[in-house]
């Protein structure tokens, strides 16, 4: 008899089903022992009865979190034991036969019970068994959803999905990056992109028109709760289009995202209220206003973009100018002419995309000419030397008909924390890093063999 879900059991009573599972619990109640099975799909009860001694005796075996297979037949619970919180709380399943799968050593923490009082350390290093909690497989499956709406919203609307290289050039867009040297080209390295911002932008030159792709990125910075050195974005870009096309399209994808995977969640304003840079920090002291509300209530959502801002600051280095957001920002069309004058004053053609606080997306119009990319690099303190060498390549696509364009990229991590009610992205990310970067289940980062260095021309030096 082939394996059945439990969810799709609920609709079989009176029949003879094969489940699989785990033991969730184990209730002994004088001579009928009663066990919750889980799998991915939800929980069922499962009684085993004294008139079928010989599964009886196999059942008095069976611990917390053994692999099992059972068969059986799908009855109704009596009236007074059914459960309306779970969607089998109206059945039970009469075993029939019983087989273990695989034993279980007693867990470090209990699965049945919520896992976020246990420490952090521990839970990752089980990650495996973390996730088999209740709160953590629903925060899987949230994100799944969230995930599989957004590529189907942005294929209905003749976005086509492309994937960008994980190994690539190193061209400093302002966070640090990691490090791969190359054993084929001695003194050569790639860099794990910060974000797939230069190869997206060149898609538009391409003619691909619209991209998206769910893109992994990877900062070697420091970390924060709602940071990781690696995460997931959104990546999105569009050819032709103006800021307020770009903001229209990810306002609505926002509110009809909502919709079908959090119905419980309420949008504090639509249209989403906008601010200039100036204009927030004045009101709210801060360029990530919380505008909900309520901002105790978990379900109201306050979305809110803020647009106008520098497109330069003073360098965090000493003397000259760095980018604020990027360096292929348009500056605003308003502003060109101080870019040489008074450049501290001209704003970029950048938005970001906040939410409860906390910056979901960035954004821009970027450059699409040789020239104006060009002045923009010198400005940052770029000689033509280092500007071809970094840059090159780009420049001289703009040089073959580049369309103007623009995008954004919503962090997939933090989109899904706030709509989990999660306080930090490590609870909606499968195996996520500690704040210092570690990885407790595997043991990364980690010592590597002197003969594979040596393949990499990679000399440890203490």
């Amino acid at each position: 008899m082939s394996r059945s879900m439990i969810s799709d059991i609920v609709a079989k009573k009176g029949e003879q089903v094969t489940v699989a599972g785990w033991v969730h619990a184990r209730r002994d109640m004088g001579k009928i022992i009663f066990i919750d099975l889980r799998d991915a799909s939800g929980l069922l009860q499962v009684v085993f009865l004294p008139s079928n001694k010989e599964v009886l005796a196999q059942a008095d075996k069976l611990r917390p979190e053994f692999a099992v297979s059972l068969t059986g037949t799908v009855n109704e619970r009596p009236e007074k034991m059914r459960n309306p919180k779970l969607l089998t709380g109206g059945i039970e399943l009469l075993a029939i036969s019983l087989e273990i799968l695989n034993e279980a050593k007693t867990p470090p923490f209990e699965i049945d019970k919520d896992t976020m009082a246990v420490n952090e350390e521990l839970r990752l290093k089980y990650r495996y068994l973390d996730l088999r909690s209740e709160r953590m497989h629903r925060n899987v499956v949230l994100r799944d959803k969230v995930t599989a709406y957004l590529r189907n919203w942005l294929h209905d609307r003749k976005f086509i999905e492309i994937e960008t290289p994980l190994l690539t050039k190193g061209t400093p867009e302002g966070s640090r990056e990691y490090i791969v040297p190359s054993r084929l080209h001695q003194g050569k390295f790639y860099v794990l992109p910060q974000s797939p911002q230069q190869f997206k932008q060149l898609l538009m030159v391409a003619g691909m028109e619209r991209y998206f792709q769910i893109a992994r990125c990877f900062r070697d910075e420091d970390q924060r709760g709602d940071r990781q050195p690696e995460f997931t974005q959104l990546d999105l870009e569009m050819s032709f289009v103006t800021q307020e096309d770009v903001l229209r399209l990810c306002e609505q994808m926002m509110i009809d995202l909502v919709k079908a995977v959090a119905p419980e969640k309420k949008i504090a304003q639509t249209p989403f209220p906008r601010f200039t840079y100036k204009e927030a920090v004045e009101k709210f002291g801060s360029d990530k206003p919380d505008v909900r509300a309520d901002k105790n209530d978990h379900n109201e959502l306050g979305f809110s973009w803020v647009v106008d801002f520098p497109m330069f600051e003073k360098s965090s280095e000493g003397e000259g100018l760095q980018a604020a957001h990027h360096p292929f920002c348009m500056p605003h069309p308003e502003d060109i002419s101080m870019l040489d004058s008074d450049p501290l004053k001209v704003r970029a053609w950048s938005y970001d995309l906040v939410l409860n606080g906390y910056e979901l997306s960035s954004g821009s119009i970027r450059i699409h000419q040789r020239e104006l990319q060009n002045k923009i690099f010198k400005l940052l303190g770029l000689d033509d030397a280092s500007i071809q060498e970094r840059f090159g390549h780009m420049l001289e696509a703009f040089e073959y008909g580049a369309p103007p364009h623009g995008g954004l990229a919503p962090g997939i991590d933090r989109l899904v924390m706030i709509l989990a009610n999660e306080p930090n992205i490590r609870e909606v990310i499968t195996f996520p890093k500690t704040g210092d970067a570690r990885d407790p289940l595997m043991g990364a980062p980690s010592d590597l063999p002197r003969s594979q260095l040596a393949e990499a021309h990679i000399d440890i030096r203490q």
